[in-house]
Formats: structure tokens, C-alpha cells, sequence
């Protein structure tokens, strides 16, 4: 875990914070994850609105790359210039649109959740798994 404030806010200019949390991508750790944004986005004094929008899409993120991934997640907080940016990395492969062994009142969810409360998201599949970021404006 990283947390540091960037050089630029030591002259005067607006705070960029970032932290980085590696765990394993298991549904076990998303807790983890979730307090760990929620304890970050604290200190970081993240309005609490705010803040409970980015907890509940870090939850939906790290829930999906738990199922999904294979060996490791990977989440970055990175609150820049009014805008938390929120990454989040699987070792997986692109997720399935249907699973028929899921009921579908059971699952499917979490996207269009963090496609509701982010003003925008992106999702690409790199060569060692796949990206979700997305992004929230935070008031001063």
C-alpha cells in the first residue's frame, strides 16, 4: 500500500493524492478493499456522499475482479484536481455476458451500479488481465 500526496501540492498548487493495495483476487479480500477506500478517502477528506458513492464502486470493482480474476487485484485511488480516478486490475480474461449456471436476479448488477455513479467508465483487457476505471467528481 502506497499514499502520497504529490510534489506540486508542496508549492501551492491543488493536492494530488494516490494509494495502490495489491490482494489476492479472492471474494474474501473485497472487505478489504472496501475499507481500505473508505479509510483512504477519509483521511483524504473526500465529502462523505462523495465517498460513499466511491466505496460502493470500489465494492462492485473488487467484487468483479475477485470472481473473475485469477491470482491478483489490484486497486488504485488517485484523487487529482477534483476527480477520484478508481482502478481496478484482475489477472482475468473478459467476463462473460451470461452465465446460465447464475440466476440472473442473483448477479449482473454491479456494472450498471458503477456506470450510475461514475461520471464515466472505461474497460479494456490488457495482456496481463483486465482495467475498470472509473471516475467521480469530489467537491473541495
Amino acid at each position: 500500500m502506497t499514499d502520497s500526496p504529490s510534489p506540486s501540492s508542496l508549492l501551492g498548487r491543488p493536492c494530488r493524492h494516490q494509494a495502490l493495495l495489491t490482494l489476492p483476487a479472492q471474494e474474501a479480500h473485497v472487505s478489504a478493499a472496501r475499507h481500505f477506500a473508505a479509510d483512504l478517502l477519509t483521511t483524504w477528506s473526500v465529502p462523505a456522499s462523495e465517498r460513499d458513492s466511491a466505496v460502493l464502486i470500489v465494492d462492485k470493482l473488487a467484487t468483479n475482479a475477485a470472481q473473475y480474476g485469477r491470482e491478483r487485484m489490484t486497486l488504485q485511488l488517485v484523487l487529482d484536481d477534483g476527480t477520484l480516478h478508481i482502478v481496478v486490475t484482475d489477472s482475468g480474461k473478459a467476463v462473460e455476458r451470461h452465465r446460465p449456471d447464475i440466476a440472473p436476479d442473483e448477479h449482473g448488477r454491479g456494472t450498471g451500479i458503477v456506470q450510475y455513479l461514475a461520471q464515466s467508465t472505461q474497460v479494456r483487457q490488457t495482456h496481463s488481465g483486465r482495467e475498470v476505471r472509473a471516475y467521480l467528481r469530489c467537491s473541495p
